[in-house]
């Protein structure tokens, strides 16, 4: 469960609390601000600490202090931001995500913060605030993983509440909506993350359209589940392929804010669901095969970017397109060589079966126009050679037909740090798409893969659109100060900082 977030007006050294968080900028010999007030109320202790060398400033490096009494926390944390210059919103992110780590660590249950970046670092308090509030809660989450297992012997640590503490009471405002917006879009990105997380078997289609529907009822969305005679009445042709040796029946979720509301600009977000990428007939190795249950993070991400919509209530009509299938090798499934019809008509030569992402994507994207959209934007774990290209956890690959569609999006990358690289979309690559039989093929062979599927997902289009090839990004091996291993939630906090800036 997401700890409770509070925001008072107070000086941090006045609240009572596990621990209490202040900050120090590398290279910093007498703390100011907040830390020297604290510092002061310790009778130096923090300065002490500095002028020994133990504590110096580094990013996300803490050093625990006992006040003993002086103070009415039990404990202060000391987390370095690092250098001053170059000094971002992301290293506030990142500094409270270790400073909050800690703090459950030693078994705080209330932890009292400032909001990093709002004081000497210079930024807009809302913004400082949700940044702070967003890494503390991404910092914190862990995956509730599924069965009790064996008792390891360690009592269970967990925050139960934060505190933002603001001493200037004309600031207090900002900083609370900016820790309210903060909690909102960390409690969206736990939700992608345990979706993808969770074993195949669970985050079935079904799973996912009962996620949906909870989403919508918590937070006033319109939802629609189909299922095979839905998608088959819209001519799905491309989607149903897919589904057809899928074990687990599919689901094509659609959610939509502001649905009754005219005039606002329209903006779809569409996710690949794919719950388990067996290959199909095209059947992959067995070796790692199954990481294979993370296929479906750009669905998991739109739902999660549509529960932030709606519960910040942004003035846009935004809807959330997700095609939710397994992809599995039964008698029944489609095969190399098949052509498929797709819902708006095209054609398609079937040279993989293990090319299924980018066919629901396209009906999925073909169903998109009947909103009229200003923008469409989809995220999937598409290729592996987005990761060859750009490298593991480094970058999602971006392709846009429109040069200030591509902007906003490179923008709100660089706003989250959820870091994107836009990729060319060459007529090569569609060439490489001519098919004998067919409008096109599903797949262009393997070089120069993900530019191909980019091509393709286009051919499904009439309107402004992006594509993000996320399949580098959905998931890691090595943790950070944002999260554990496992699923990032990556895409969430992108698309909201995308869809908050939006102008009409």
């Amino acid at each position: 469960m997401q700890p409770a977030i509070e925001v008072i007006h107070a000086a941090i050294q006045d609240i009572e609390a596990d621990a209490v968080v202040v900050n120090l900028f590398r290279g910093v010999t007498t703390p100011g601000g907040a830390t020297g007030a604290l510092d002061q109320a310790l009778d130096g202790a923090i300065s002490a600490l500095i002028a020994g060398g133990d504590l110096r400033g580094k990013a996300g490096e803490t050093a625990v202090l006992y006040p003993r009494g002086a103070i009415h926390a039990s404990r202060v944390i000391v987390v370095g931001l690092g250098d001053a210059d170059g000094f971002t919103l992301d290293a506030a992110r990142s500094a409270s995500a270790a400073a909050l780590s800690r703090a459950r660590d030693l078994g705080a249950q209330r932890v009292a913060t400032i909001a990093h970046g709002a004081g000497i670092g210079g930024f807009d308090p809302e913004a400082a605030a949700q940044a702070t509030v967003e890494g503390a809660l991404l910092g914190l989450y862990r995956y509730a993983k599924t069965g009790r297992g064996e008792d390891d012997g360690e009592e269970e640590r967990s925050v139960h509440s934060i505190v933002v503490a603001e001493v200037d009471a004309a600031r207090t405002d900002a900083i609370r909506t900016g820790a309210e917006a903060g909690a909102a879009i960390a409690a969206a990105v736990a939700m992608t993350r345990d979706l993808v997380n969770m074993p195949a078997n669970e985050a079935t289609p079904i799973h996912m359209a009962e996620v949906a529907r909870g989403v919508a009822a918590d937070h006033g969305l319109y939802v629609e589940t189909g299922g095979r005679d839905w998608a088959a009445g819209h001519d799905m042709g491309a989607f149903l392929a897919v589904a057809q040796g899928a074990g687990e029946a599919p689901r094509f979720i659609v959610l939509e804010h502001n649905r009754e509301q005219a005039g606002l600009p329209t903006i779809v977000l569409v996710g690949k669901g794919v719950t388990f990428d067996s290959g199909g007939i095209s059947i992959k190795p067995s070796n790692n095969m199954g990481a294979m249950k993370t296929d479906m993070a750009g669905a998991g991400a739109v739902l999660g970017a549509m529960r932030a919509v709606a519960a910040l209530d942004l003035p846009l009509h935004v809807v959330g397109l997700a095609p939710c299938t397994e992809n599995m090798p039964d008698a029944d499934a489609y095969r190399p060589s098949d052509v498929i019809t797709a819902s708006n008509g095209r054609t398609i030569e079937i040279v993989s079966t293990d090319a299924e992402g980018r066919m629901i994507l396209a009906d999925a994207l073909v169903y998109a126009q009947r909103y009229q959209p200003d923008a469409v934007i989809d995220l999937a774990t598409l290729t592996g050679a987005s990761v060859v290209a750009l490298g593991k956890g480094v970058a999602a690959s971006l392709f846009a037909n429109d040069d200030a569609l591509c902007a906003r999006i490179e923008a709100a990358a660089d706003a989250t740090a959820e870091r994107v690289w836009r990729m060319p979309l060459w007529p090569a690559y569609r060439a490489k798409l001519r098919s004998q039989v067919a409008d096109l093929k599903n797949g262009g062979g393997r070089m120069g893969g993900v530019g191909t599927s980019a091509s393709f997902l286009e051919a499904f289009t009439d309107y402004r659109w992006a594509h993000l090839d996320i399949a580098s990004m959905a998931s890691t091996e090595e943790q950070d100060a944002l999260g554990e291993t496992g699923a990032t939630g990556y895409g969430v906090r992108l698309l909201v900082a995308l869809l908050r800036g939006w102008e009409a």
